[in-house]
């Protein structure tokens, strides 16, 4: 989009509308998968249904291959891309409280207001606590700003930190999110005998 944007082609002036119209297209397919349901969220962590697992494995998959290839044929400079800044303490921490909130309620961040969207109780009740830890972290960030901001990489990624070939990179990667698949169906189908 932002290629479009820069060459002229789109019109900056259109960058709201796009982004709302992306962000309901968006939202209507993660309804539409089912994924406004937090026994389905929360599936991929009792074994039951793995469908999210498969969903952002492809998701990734498919992202990081269609970058590699525009820049392969000169449509995007992977270099030029903006890489979000790492820091090792924030992301542990902040990753193991969305991983433990992700498991309590059966929501992310983006299901659970989907499911607000379609009029969810227990949607509304996670958001609810979203609104309140964002008001804690905001008032308690001057105490937890050197955690938050402690061990800064910069903006490196893991092909920049350890020196790898990007397509290797993307080959390995894809092979990972083959396994996982094979093996997140074996595991549904012995939990499905176990328990159905």
């Amino acid at each position: 989009m932002e290629l479009l944007i820069n060459s002229g082609i789109i019109s900056s002036n259109w960058d709201s509308i796009i982004a709302i119209c992306i962000g309901i297209a968006f939202g209507f397919v993660l309804e539409s998968s089912g994924f406004s349901s937090s026994r389905k969220m929360a599936g991929v962590f009792y074994g039951y249904d793995f469908a999210v697992l498969k969903v952002f494995f492809t998701a990734a998959v498919v992202a990081v291959i269609g970058i590699y290839y525009l820049d392969y044929l000169g449509y995007v400079n992977v270099g030029e891309l903006y890489i979000h800044p790492t820091y090792i303490w924030g992301a542990i921490i902040g990753g193991a409280i969305m991983g433990i909130g992700f498991v309590a309620g059966g929501f992310c961040p983006g299901t659970s207001l989907c499911g607000v969207a379609i009029g969810k109780l227990d949607a509304w009740v996670y958001v609810l606590g979203i609104l309140i830890g964002i008001f804690i972290f905001s008032e308690l960030y001057t105490f937890i700003e050197p955690i938050y901001t402690g061990y800064y990489l910069g903006n490196v990624t893991l092909i920049d930190s350890f020196d790898w070939n990007p397509y290797w990179t993307i080959f390995i990667f894809s092979v990972i999110a083959i396994v996982a698949f094979v093996v997140a169906d074996f595991v549904r189908k012995k939990i499905k005998k176990v328990f159905y």
